[in-house]
């Protein structure tokens, strides 16, 4: 199976631009010949905080919010994170799952919420799984991926791969990013797959290099920071 990460340069705030830029990244990995495209944290708004705290037009009513129509209909499977409401005043961190055909396979939210998102949002309080063409796949999100517990029960679990959406940026989160996901995938003997920001993303600039490590830590494919992109590896069913 072929696997895509995602980076892009969010339009604040912007549900209809950002899945539509999505969208048209999903596409580009579908002609790669992706099965599965990744997305960074909160694709669907960038990492505006103060915006969905302010406007909960901005949260996903549910998995079948008509503003996935988009990126639910480019032919390929995709991970697209974002605020989703829950039963509760405050949204999830939620990533959410859907196939080829745009059916919803499962949605995931963060469970360790970073610092300034904790007054916000409500952490999850399970972890997430899905099977797409063979394989068996374990999400996380940002923060989460920090924690190695998270990607030591996805192995024990019989996951082969860690989907990573996340936002790292420039400056101490470049060695974050090089040093967290290649030891979540030699610690575990999981391919990881990081989704990123790049370019402005509300406090921070993302650093871009979304990427695929292999079980053993190698790299097998990676963004630059120049714009956004998608890469792709395979992955073995």
């Amino acid at each position: 199976m072929k696997i895509a990460a995602a980076q892009l340069t969010c339009v604040p705030a912007d549900t209809t631009a950002n899945s539509a830029n999505a969208a048209a990244l999903a596409a580009r990995a579908r002609g790669q010949g992706a099965e599965l495209v990744v997305f960074p944290e909160f694709t669907l708004t960038g990492y505006e905080l103060d915006a969905l705290a302010a406007d909960p037009g901005l949260w996903l009513a549910d998995a079948e919010d008509p503003r996935l129509d988009g990126l639910r209909s480019t032919g390929t499977a995709v991970a697209v994170n974002a605020a989703l409401r829950t039963a509760g005043p405050r949204p999830a961190i939620a990533t959410l799952v859907y196939d080829a055909d745009g059916a919803h396979l499962t949605t995931y939210a963060k469970q360790h919420l970073y610092q300034q998102e904790q007054d916000g949002f409500a952490a999850g309080s399970a972890d997430g799984r899905f099977e797409l063409g063979g394989v068996r796949f374990s999400l996380g999100v940002c923060f989460d991926n920090h924690f190695p517990d998270l990607a030591g029960r996805a192995a024990a679990d019989g996951c082969t791969v860690h989907l990573a959406s996340s936002l790292y940026g420039t400056g101490a989160g470049i060695a974050e990013r090089a040093d967290v996901h290649p030891g979540i995938a030699r610690d575990h003997g999981l391919y990881v797959v990081l989704a990123n920001h790049v370019g402005p993303a509300g406090p921070w600039t993302g650093c871009g290099g979304a990427a695929v490590w292999a079980p053993d830590g190698t790299l097998l494919a990676e963004a630059g920071a120049d714009g956004p992109d998608v890469v792709t590896a395979d992955v073995p069913a």
